[in-house]
């Protein structure tokens, strides 16, 4: 039986240098719980070294995925969503074959701090994570692909950072499994953009960078069997049922 599970994609942890101190793995699982998300996915920029601790903070409550928000050479972000912290580590190996050793300035772009699920400092990252890999969009998308994840264009909607303001208007057939809309988007927006790209999937995401963002307002709700990663791919692939309920009404 299908039932409605609330999934927010895109959420940041104090590792990604833009993302507040204050989230931390037990702030961040609390977060969710508290506005009832069932599903989070933790999308550190380049990175996803915070997940086991996400992971281990929550407990199975709420689901946690590995995901990473990819920076391309065009300096595209690509929400990649993965089936487990395993292939996600597996795909940071693949694109860290292409990060400049560039050192994170910590006074103009933040601490970039990876922790426990106790948030015990483990280490900071001495490499700046905000930074354009050596890899494009397509080649991307296809390793994502490869790795049996999600490939999602994120925040299309932005003026920065998104796959129209590099490359101009996505091509209606383009291989991304999802294209995400920011939380800024209001309804008479989004159903421009559903108008615009007929047939494609859309998802609402917090992109959240503090714990004040973090709420079914700025998700997205899925008819689901269960919070898996594979019954998420069903729904934003539209199969077997699956599916997901437009966000904005």
């Amino acid at each position: 039986m299908l039932k409605p599970f609330w999934v927010d994609l895109h959420i940041h942890t104090a590792l990604s240098p833009c993302g507040s101190l204050e989230m931390g793995a037990p702030e961040i699982v609390s977060a969710a719980r508290k506005a009832g998300i069932d599903v989070i996915g933790i999308a550190d920029h380049n990175t996803c070294d915070n997940c086991q601790a996400v992971y281990e903070a929550a407990e199975g409550d709420p689901v946690v995925l590995a995901c990473i928000e990819t920076q391309s050479a065009e300096d595209i972000h690509i929400l990649s969503v993965f089936p487990d912290l395993k292939t996600a580590m597996d795909y940071k190996e693949w694109l860290w074959q292409k990060i400049m050793p560039i050192k994170n300035d910590v006074d103009y772009f933040g601490y970039q701090v990876v922790l426990d699920h106790c948030n015990n400092i483990l280490r900071e990252e001495e490499t700046l994570l905000i930074q354009g890999s050596g890899y494009e969009v397509d080649q991307i998308v296809s390793k994502v692909h490869e790795l049996g994840g999600l490939a999602i264009l994120a925040h299309v909607d932005r003026p920065s950072f998104s796959y129209p303001v590099a490359l101009g208007p996505m091509p209606t057939d383009y291989p991304a499994d999802a294209f995400e809309l920011s939380r800024k988007t209001d309804s008479e927006q989004a159903a421009k953009w559903r108008e615009d790209y007929p047939g494609r999937t859309f998802i609402r995401s917090s992109d959240s960078h503090t714990l004040d963002t973090i709420s079914r307002a700025n998700c997205t709700k899925m008819m689901l069997e269960a919070p898996t990663f594979d019954e998420i791919k069903k729904a934003v692939k539209g199969e077997d049922g699956r599916r997901i309920s437009w966000p904005w009404g």
